[in-house]
């Protein structure tokens, strides 16, 4: 995307970026169980055929795969995660109701992205674990460091890192792990460095208004910021809509309405940092925040000059 190339000198906690809420979900099984992160209510009607049909239309928030999102201009990716209890060895897949692919092979795809475009550089996000102890982590932090090698940026001062600095250490890949193990290992950035305050609702207003309110509260330095721009189904919204889905229910109606709010931010201190959505491809994101970063770069020049 064509401020990547532009903003080399800025913190990249300044100039915004966007990103997909549960990035992975555009492919989930079907056919393998509900996943640890259902309530046991849920696993138990899930062996009605038909539940995990209609579960699939709830657990999809993306249609786009990584490659597809990279090349839209996605550059912060929220994973959640989880062992498949029952399986031989300690495979991680990805997770959200139902498993998804491996994440060895998501990791892949993301990795032959970056050889072929070596200054862009994104966001992994690994803020949720399940059915997973300290070997199934240190198996899946190695397949990590596997697939990207010396594209990973080591733990630094938020405020220090910038394009340039990343582009003069070759570094392209910032992972953010929210489990204590990330204290082994220097390309593991602490959760608490990307905070994503979650509104947990299905009114697109009041959802706006939590983003307001916890734009106006982000740490001023030491951190990114996460503005979650999506709508959460209730038990009851599921109900009273269960064939329709997340997307013909929630989605596709209030993005709009979020496209809007989104137009009217600025990126800088206690702005915008990084907004994520669900089905990225449905409006158009990435050329919004593209215009709102031309306005802090002519900001930036105008200050460097004079």
């Amino acid at each position: 995307m064509k401020y990547y190339f532009q903003c080399y000198n800025i913190k990249i906690t300044i100039f915004l970026s966007l990103g997909s809420h549960d990035s992975f979900s555009y492919w989930v099984d079907e056919k393998s169980p509900v996943g640890p992160d259902q309530a046991t209510a849920i696993k138990r009607l899930a062996k009605i055929s038909l539940v995990k049909k209609l579960m699939k239309k709830w657990s999809v928030t993306q249609n786009l795969t990584f490659k597809e999102q990279l090349e839209g201009g996605i550059r912060y990716f929220d994973l959640r995660v989880s062992s498949k209890p029952g399986e031989w060895g300690q495979e991680i897949y990805f997770i959200h109701g139902l498993f998804g692919i491996k994440v060895w092979d998501g990791l892949m795809e993301i990795n032959t992205f970056l050889s072929q475009h070596p200054k862009e550089a994104i966001f992994l996000d690994f803020n949720h674990f399940y059915a997973m102890e300290d070997q199934h982590h240190i198996y899946l932090i190695n397949r990590i460091r596997e697939a990207f090698g010396s594209k990973l940026c080591t733990m630094e001062h938020v405020e220090n890192v910038t394009l340039q600095y990343l582009w003069e250490k070759s570094q392209q890949v910032l992972i953010f792990y929210h489990y204590p193990l990330y204290q082994e290992y220097p390309f593991l950035w602490p959760g608490n460095k990307m905070p994503a305050p979650w509104a947990n609702t299905t009114n697109v207003h009041k959802l706006l208004q939590f983003l307001e309110t916890t734009l106006g509260e982000r740490a001023q330095h030491g951190t990114f910021h996460v503005s979650q721009a999506i709508l959460t189904p209730r038990v009851k919204t599921i109900a009273r809509h269960l064939i329709r889905g997340l997307k013909n229910t929630l989605v596709h109606r209030n993005l709009p309405v979020i496209l809007n709010w989104v137009k009217t931010q600025k990126p800088g201190i206690m702005g915008v940092n990084i907004i994520t959505s669900d089905f990225v491809e449905l409006v158009d994101f990435a050329a919004t925040v593209i215009a709102l970063n031309d306005l802090l770069l002519e900001g930036h020049r105008a200050v460097t000059k004079s």
